[in-house]
Order: C-alpha cells, then sequence, then structure tokens
C-alpha cells in the first residue's frame, strides 16, 4: 500500500489501525460504534427492567432521579464500575411494565467530591430532551415509545449528481414560529421534489439550548431537536423523503460543544476534562464553546457511536460535518491565513488527534453503509481531504467550495458590471484539488444570515418590496437582478464542482435575510422563516426564479454534467464578457456584458453535429426577455478554434446564458475530443 509521504507522519497510526485491513482493528471500531449506543444510557431488556449505564470517572456518586420515584434524590444509586463506569438496574413493576414510564423526565444526581456537592444533569446519551416555554433549562425525557415509527420505505441509491437543498426545519414555514418535522414533510418535501433536488441537508436537528445558535452549541448530540417535533415525526420526514428519491444528510456538529452544564456535556461529572481536554486547549475562543479530547477512547466511542445511531436510528444517509478546519488544526483557524504552502497543511500546527478520528469516522461510514456520503466544510483547503484513507487521505466524498460564494459576493460588492474579470470568476469556480471532488453553491446559510446579504439581495435590495411585479414593467434594477441571479447560479451549478447545494429559498431569491429570534431583535420570529408563499402568488417575479431553478436541475439530471469530468474552457473573453465552455458534452455560453449582445459569434465545439437550445436563462418564463428562438438549429463547421476541432456561429443576447446540447453526432472512441473531455 502506498501512503503519501506528506502525511505519512500521523498515516502511520491509520495505517495500523484502519488501513492496513486489519480485521481485529475494523471489527473492534465498528462494533464499539454501534454497542456504545445500545448499551449506555436508558436500555429496556427483554423482561421490560431496565438498564442505566455512564461513564462519569470524577464523580464520587451517581444516583438516578425522576418523576418515577418522586424525584428522590437517593433511593436509586448506580453501582461504581471500572474505568469510571456506572450502573444501574431498574427491574420492572408488579405488572411487568417498565418502572419508568415513556415520557416521564429524568435527572442523574452526583456527589462530585467528599463535601457532599451535588450536581444534576442530563445524561449524554439522552434520546429525547424537551423544556416547558419558560424553562431555560432543558429536562431529560424518557424516550421509549409503544409504537415507534417503523420506516417502510428503503434508501436511495446514491446519486450519480448530487444536488443539495441546505434546509432548516424550524424557519420552514412563512409564519413566524418554529416550523415542525410534520410542516416540513406535508409542504416542504413536495417543493424540494419538484425543484429536482435529490438530497436535503438537515441542519439544526442536534439539540441545542439556544435557537439563535443554528445548531451549531449542541447540547445532547443523541437527541433530535423537540421544538420542532418528536423523534417519531422526524423519522416519517427521512421516510417520505426516501419515498421520493431523496437522501437525507445529517449537519453533524463534531468539532465543539456547548458549554452548557445542566444540559450539556460541559463538566458533566463536575470535572474540566469528561468528554473535553482541560484548560485553555479545551476552549474555543472565538465560538465560546468547549473542544473534544479526540485522544479519548471514551470520547471516541461517544462521537463514532453518535454517527452510527443517526444512520441507524433516523436512517439518515450521510453527513456534512460542521467546523472540519476547526478540528483540523490547534489554531481552529483563528488568526491564520491559507495560502496553500503545503507547510501550512502537514506541520506540528495539525491536531493528529481530530485528524484520526475524522478517518475512523469515514472508515467505520463508508465500511458499514456503501452509499454513504460524506462532506466536509473546511475553508483551509488541506489537501487529501477527499483522498481515500488507503492512500493517506481522509475520506471524505466531498468538500464544500467555500471560496466561490465569497467571490460571488465580493463582485457584487466591489465591482461595477463592466468591470468582472472573467478570467478571475473561472479560476474561482475551478481552482480544486485534483481528483478531490467539491459541492459547489453560490450562496448558503452563510451568506443568508443577517449582517450579509443574499444574492437576490445584493443585486435588487429594496426593489424587491415594491417592484417584483409582473403587472408593472420591470424597471432596470430587478431587471439586471434577475438576469445576473439566474446567470451567477447556473455557471456555479455547470462549472464550480462535482455537486451543488442551495439554501432553502435562495433559489426563488427570498427577499429578506435570516435572523433568529434572541435579545437584539426583542425574541421576533419575522426574519426567522421563509417565505414559500411569495413563490405561489402569480403575480410576483418571485416564481420565475424558482422555475429557472427547476429547469435548472432538471436538465442537469438529464444530461449529468455534475458527474461529468472537469469542463474544457474555451473562452473566457474579457473584452466581451464571453464565457463558454464545454462539459458532459453540453456547450455553455454565458454573455456578462451589461449592454452588448453579439450575433455571428463563433464558439467553439468538440464533436460535430447539430445543436439545439435546452435551457435559456433569457426565456420569457424566467423573467427574461425571450430574444432566443429555440427553433433555431445550429450546425458545427469543421473549422479549428480555440484548440478544438470543429466551432459554429452563434448569436446570443446581453446577459444571457444558454445550454446547448449536442444532439447528433456523439464523440467517437479514440478521438481528439476524447482526450480533453
Amino acid at each position: 500500500m502506498h501512503l503519501c509521504p506528506s502525511v505519512r507522519p500521523w498515516a502511520c497510526w491509520s495505517e495500523k489501525e484502519v488501513c492496513s485491513g486489519s480485521l481485529l482493528a475494523r471489527c473492534y471500531f465498528e462494533s464499539m460504534a454501534q454497542s456504545y449506543y445500545k448499551s449506555y444510557g436508558v436500555q429496556r431488556m427483554p423482561d421490560n427492567s431496565l438498564v442505566f449505564k455512564e461513564w462519569a470517572p470524577a464523580a464520587e456518586a451517581l444516583f438516578l432521579t425522576g418523576d418515577f420515584n418522586g424525584w428522590d434524590n437517593f433511593s436509586h444509586p448506580y453501582t461504581k464500575k471500572e474505568f469510571g463506569k456506572w450502573e444501574l438496574h431498574i427491574p420492572p413493576k408488579e405488572d411487568k411494565t417498565p418502572a419508568v414510564a415513556h415520557n416521564s423526565k429524568l435527572k442523574a444526581a452526583f456527589i462530585r467530591s467528599k463535601s457532599g456537592e451535588r450536581l444534576f444533569r442530563i445524561s449524554p446519551w439522552a434520546k429525547y430532551v424537551t423544556r416547558h416555554e419558560k424553562s431555560v433549562i432543558y429536562d431529560w425525557v424518557h424516550w421509549d415509545p409503544p409504537q415507534p415509527y417503523i420506516h417502510k420505505h428503503p434508501r436511495p441509491q446514491k446519486p450519480r449528481s448530487l444536488r443539495i437543498y441546505e434546509s432548516h426545519v424550524g424557519i420552514a414555514s412563512p409564519e413566524g414560529k418554529v416550523a415542525s418535522y410534520s410542516n416540513f414533510t406535508h409542504n416542504v418535501l413536495p417543493r424540494i421534489k419538484d425543484l429536482g433536488y435529490n438530497c436535503i441537508q438537515l441542519m439544526a436537528i442536534m439539540e441545542h439550548a439556544y435557537y439563535a445558535s443554528f445548531g451549531y452549541q449542541v447540547t445532547s448530540f443523541f437527541a433530535a431537536s423537540s421544538r420542532c417535533g418528536t423523534p417519531e415525526e422526524l423519522k416519517e420526514l427521512i421516510d417520505v423523503a426516501h419515498s421520493l428519491g431523496i437522501i437525507v444528510l445529517l449537519d453533524v456538529v463534531h468539532s465543539h460543544a456547548s458549554k452548557n452544564t445542566e444540559d450539556g456535556l460541559n463538566h458533566f461529572d463536575g470535572s474540566d476534562s469528561c468528554f473535553f481536554h482541560s484548560g485553555p486547549r479545551g476552549e474555543h475562543s472565538l465560538w465560546d464553546s468547549r473542544l473534544f479530547n479526540y485522544s479519548g477512547w471514551e470520547v471516541l466511542r461517544f462521537l463514532l457511536s453518535n454517527l452510527r445511531w443517526w444512520m441507524e436510528e433516523y436512517r439518515f444517509d450521510g453527513f456534512r460535518f460542521d467546523g472540519v478546519s476547526s478540528m483540523l488544526y490547534h489554531h481552529h483557524g483563528i488568526g491564520s491565513g491559507f495560502s496553500g504552502d503545503y507547510a501550512e497543511y502537514f506541520g506540528l500546527q495539525v491536531d493528529e488527534d481530530s485528524l484520526v478520528y475524522l478517518m475512523l469516522a469515514n472508515h467505520i461510514l463508508h465500511t458499514l453503509y456503501e452509499d454513504c456520503i460524506t462532506i466536509a466544510e473546511d475553508v483551509s483547503g488541506m489537501p487529501t481531504l477527499c483522498c481515500p484513507i488507503q492512500g493517506g487521505g481522509l475520506g471524505f466524498d466531498y468538500r464544500l467550495a467555500m471560496a466561490i460564494p465569497d467571490k460571488w459576493i465580493q463582485i457584487l460588492k466591489e465591482f461595477k458590471d463592466e468591470d468582472w474579470n472573467m478570467g478571475n470568476i473561472v479560476f474561482t469556480m475551478t481552482n480544486r484539488r485534483y481528483g478531490e471532488k467539491c459541492i459547489a453553491y453560490a450562496e448558503s446559510h452563510d451568506q443568508a444570515l443577517v449582517g450579509d446579504k443574499t444574492l437576490a439581495f445584493w443585486l435588487m435590495d429594496k426593489d424587491m418590496y415594491t417592484n417584483m411585479s409582473t403587472s408593472i414593467p420591470m424597471n432596470s434594477v430587478i431587471d439586471r437582478g434577475i438576469q445576473l441571479h439566474k446567470m451567477i447560479r447556473l455557471l456555479t451549478h455547470s462549472l464550480g464542482g462535482e455537486g451543488y447545494l442551495n439554501f432553502m429559498g435562495n433559489e426563488f431569491g427570498h427577499p429578506e435575510w435570516l435572523d433568529f429570534p434572541r435579545v437584539g431583535n426583542n425574541e421576533s420570529y419575522h426574519y426567522a422563516r421563509r417565505q414559500f408563499n411569495l413563490v405561489d402568488t402569480d403575480h410576483l417575479r418571485y416564481w420565475q426564479l424558482y422555475a429557472f431553478d427547476r429547469d435548472m436541475n432538471r436538465t442537469e439530471d438529464k444530461y449529468g454534467w455534475l458527474a461529468a469530468p472537469p469542463a474544457y474552457i474555451s473562452v473566457k473573453h474579457e473584452g466581451d464578457k464571453v464565457i463558454v465552455f464545454e462539459r458532459a458534452n453540453v456547450i455553455f455560453i454565458f454573455n456578462f456584458h451589461p449592454t452588448n449582445s453579439y450575433s455571428n459569434y463563433r464558439v467553439a465545439v468538440g464533436p460535430p453535429g447539430k445543436y439545439k437550445i435546452k435551457l435559456d436563462s433569457d426565456g420569457i418564463q424566467y423573467g427574461g426577455h425571450g430574444r432566443l428562438d429555440h427553433n433555431t438549429e445550429f450546425f458545427t463547421e469543421p473549422m479549428e478554434f480555440n484548440n478544438l476541432p470543429n466551432s459554429m456561429l452563434w448569436g446570443y443576447p446581453s446577459r444571457v446564458g444558454p445550454i446547448d446540447d449536442a444532439i447528433v453526432h456523439r464523440r467517437a472512441p479514440g478521438s481528439r475530443y476524447n482526450a480533453w473531455h
């Protein structure tokens, strides 16, 4: 087996324990990841007795209290086992039913020291936690429904092209409230299916006490957020998505944890170092959160088991790992830039414990679940992130192309239309590590948050509130905004990666930013919602953007450019503001010039034949001006142009991005075209 020399210092561990094919090592980690969630927390035995198990090495004594014993703090003590483990067995009642009823509240009561200090905690393995409306602290609720949800539909196969609809269940409603899993199942899933997305990335599912954290300050890692409904309702959501052929990814937060103590992992057993590093290494100064000790066996068991829990219990299809850049480096990316120099990625600043954890996670997931998909949110550009573990990589399937949305925002903020640099745009779209797949996106939830602006808002701003009606002529601001919104997204979709992501609502140019209820906005839900009702209002132009996004995805589904090799770019003309490239036997032509239209513009193509327009951003139905005739057929000439064997004359107006597809004469094996396709 060959390992990349640049990663050998830490790959040695993984080579021995994971990559060498050692059956013992693999079986150990795989069984460990499963057996721990099946033994820790609360487990009901066949005779309806209950077994409670915790890991709390710093505790002097541990008791269980709750509704079942009238909140007696000392009647049910755990027995101390080896290695900081504690167990409690509770026999069933006389009628053979469990002693702790479904939906009843519990607490773990610790005796921290010989002085008798008592601490009340929620089990780290709690499957459901809730709070009363006026309460701040969450309660541990025993979840053992008499009729658990049974999944009816198999997981869909891994899609050829990944088109992701990034979603937050709580804001998935026009109403100013926390929306439910059931609302998402019945009202949002049909929209996602109609739009042509085949994957949903669900955010803020792991329970978080502070809603405004967007789910990134996790308190209970095994509990689905109760503010949106019950675990069974989330299972139904995923099952229905599977019935529609849509896979579901969980936005998993294993990079850090909330500092909450009474309803979080922090100081769980009273010590500073139960699940986390002690001292400064255990705190993220920018996020005000705790950092896991990935070298700890019990921590590894907890996190790896957590991944299997979501895959097995809820039947998620994979994960988007949050905060990978923070995990990979001791400096967590704080005050550090990344120029691409290998010294930035391979040195003492790399946290090898975190890196090995990610390798282990990917190894286990991809070994046990053939179609599992993992995506890394890494802004640093760590080499080999998406390379196979057997070759010294970390084993992710995709990385987020995080430079692309930043580039679009920079262009819209800093440059006039006539100053857009075509070469720089193309470079940003295509500058990715060879052989490592990327998820491209023009904007995600980051750009929708208050303090930033979505593409639509950068383009049209306040005019969106007064000039989006189809009953009045488009003014210049709306005209420019609608045309560029479509072109930016299509260019990103077709050129930027091997997958595509869109944040919910952005496909139709959602007119407002995203801001969760907090003290600073008087706990308002006004901006913590998605106004899908705007799409359903026929006289507003939002449906035109929606229709283009839908047809863009459907066209990709037909021709599969995301699954194809990288594009061959034949034109990036600065004066004309034109970009032309070919991918998956499809020609993409973009004219970004604000005023210039072109006739008889020569375009280089690979395979000869007849071409017709298949998607046109200038279509009337998309808010365009209908200046292209879709009945026109374009024939190639055997005239070499821009290093391609054939070319054709094309005419297209300003700010339009048509897609053409060769419907005659496919490439022949061994041809020159084959070499660069």
